[in-house]
C-alpha cells in the first residue's frame, strides 16, 4: 500500500490533536492543536496547488512557546482522538 493512501485514513484535520515525531526533538512526546499555517511560504504553496501541506503546532494548554510550523508527514492523529 501507498504511504499517501496509509496517510490518507490517518487524516488530520485542522483543530486535531497530533504527535509530532519530525526532526525538532524537543518537540516530541507532546500533544499538540494542528491547525493549517497561514505564513507567507504555505500560503504561496497553497495557492500553487502543492500538496505538502504544512501545519502551525500550537500548546493547548499554552505552557510552551509556539506555534511551531511543521510539514504533515511529521505528524500523527493522536489516540486520544479517537
Amino acid at each position: 500500500m501507498s504511504d499517501t493512501l496509509l496517510r490518507s485514513v490517518d487524516l488530520i484535520e485542522p483543530g486535531a490533536i497530533v504527535i509530532y515525531h519530525g526532526s525538532l526533538t524537543s518537540l516530541h512526546g507532546t500533544a499538540w492543536l494542528a491547525v493549517p499555517c497561514t505564513c507567507g511560504i504555505c500560503d504561496a504553496a497553497d495557492r500553487l496547488g502543492l500538496p505538502n501541506v504544512r501545519f502551525a503546532l500550537i500548546d493547548p494548554w499554552s505552557e510552551l512557546p509556539g506555534p511551531f510550523h511543521v510539514r504533515r508527514e511529521s505528524l500523527t492523529r493522536s489516540a486520544a482522538c479517537g
